[in-house]
């Protein structure tokens, strides 16, 4: 008898007090509304919209105190450009293998073929909106343009991860270079403000099931499942490239260092479901410095890989500029050669850059991308893009969040800012750090 009174208790807790089991059941019903009442369904969009401006708001002031006090309660400054040059480094080479897959599942499985698309016969007026930026995208003026903030304020009310980055990093060099005996007594209150924001935090993710509601009824209902169809191929192929790249370049690099890829991505399942649910990275990145903090990586490292790698380390959002163009390619026929599809990589290097401080970047860079490559492929041609571009939103962030999870534990350990033993631990049994406050 104990043993089915120990079985149902943990079921229970597994079900009605799991935050993942209800967004799970709020992401289905969100699908079914969508599908019966379209019309009401869109109007569910302030739920999501809510959501994620609440979190804006939080997420500065979560960053920006974990990077100060994570960089103050380090040893030295030596620390801070160790750990920021190793994620420099993996950045880089990890974002190259992104554009090699994007490049090499759109050659293999070929997901435009046969669909014979003309250019004229497109609305050349529907993408006006992004082209008109396209000019500045990539640019390494536009990128330093967006990391100095013109006022304190503006990036902490906007959730401006890359101008609160660069404050709180210049705040904490001070501190640490110039505070000598005082760093104990300014870290204090720092801390116990960190940890109200983050109690905060805790409160809110408990809405997060009403926004994984309103953000599917809206996608569903605004865009229908004819729009994923209509486009199955491209879908599909851009869900096999992101697979490969999350359980096998990120599987590999875990396996290097022992740890069980699947462990790893049960272990921040929560936040995949969040961020799949509300198509936003934003909506799960102060959540996972937390949980990351909380099984064993230093707050320094958390605080800035994390915050860095929204920035600079978005994976699968280079797998979707790789594959939709060798996309458009095929749907267009515009045939690439081996060079031109060499040169799509090296110009994807710079321009997916450009996602940083770029609100809806996704088409904005692509449509940059395609203007670099001197008019190859029509700009006009993402328009075909727009109907599916939310559904593959999803897909992108998703696979962002694995890579900077996985960037983070990887700069932990290659710096040694990390307890293996307490993260293992974690991995076998992520209930245990669920509602951990880091101290």
């Amino acid at each position: 008898m104990s043993k089915k009174k120990g079985s149902k208790k943990d079921w229970k807790h597994y079900t009605v007090k799991s935050l993942a089991f209800w967004v799970v059941v709020a992401i289905i019903s969100g699908v079914v509304f969508g599908m019966i009442d379209p019309q009401n369904a869109i109007k569910a969009k302030p739920g999501i919209d809510w959501f994620i401006q609440v979190l804006k708001w939080l997420v500065g002031p979560i960053i920006f105190l974990t990077i100060i006090t994570g960089i103050v309660g380090l040893e030295s400054l030596k620390e801070v450009g160790s750990i920021g040059i190793k994620a420099f480094i993996y950045f880089e080479v990890v974002s190259t293998f992104a554009l090699a897959i994007g490049v090499l599942f759109g050659n293999i499985l070929r997901p435009g073929e046969g669909m014979n698309l003309s250019v004229e016969s497109l609305d050349a007026s529907s993408v006006e909106s992004f082209t008109q930026v396209k000019q500045e995208v990539g640019s390494a003026w536009t990128i330093l343009k967006s990391a100095i903030p013109t006022d304190p304020i503006s990036p902490f009310i906007h959730g401006d991860t890359l101008k609160v980055l660069v404050m709180a990093l210049v705040l904490a060099i001070l501190i640490s270079a110039f505070g000598g005996k005082h760093k104990s007594a300014i870290l204090k209150p720092l801390e116990k403000a960190q940890n109200f924001f983050f109690k905060i935090l805790t409160l809110i993710m408990w809405s997060s099931p009403i926004a994984s509601f309103s953000a599917m009824a809206f996608l569903i209902g605004k865009f229908g499942i004819a729009s994923l169809i209509g486009m199955a191929n491209l879908l599909g192929v851009m869900l096999v490239s992101v697979l490969a790249f999350t359980f096998g370049v990120l599987g590999i690099i875990l396996w290097f260092y022992k740890i069980n890829v699947f462990k790893f991505m049960r272990f921040i399942s929560k936040e995949v479901l969040i961020v799949f649910a509300t198509s936003s990275s934003e909506a799960a990145l102060a959540p996972l410095m937390r949980r990351l903090e909380s099984a064993g990586v230093s707050r320094g490292t958390t605080g800035l890989v994390i915050p860095t790698g929204y920035s600079f380390n978005l994976g699968c959002t280079n797998i979707y500029l790789a594959l939709s163009i060798i996309f458009l390619s095929q749907a267009f026929n515009v045939p690439l050669t081996l060079s031109e599809q060499m040169s799509i990589i090296l110009i994807l290097m710079v321009t997916s850059k450009g996602a940083v401080g770029v609100t809806g970047s996704g088409i904005i860079i692509l449509a940059g991308t395609l203007s670099a490559m001197g008019g190859a492929i029509p700009v006009a041609t993402v328009a075909v893009l727009l109907g599916v571009d939310k559904f593959m939103s999803e897909m992108r962030a998703v696979g962002n969040l694995c890579g900077n999870a996985v960037a983070t534990v990887f700069v932990g350990v290659w710096d040694k800012q990390i307890d293996m033993k307490k993260f293992k631990r974690a991995l076998d049994h992520p209930e245990s750090v669920e509602d951990t406050i880091p101290g």
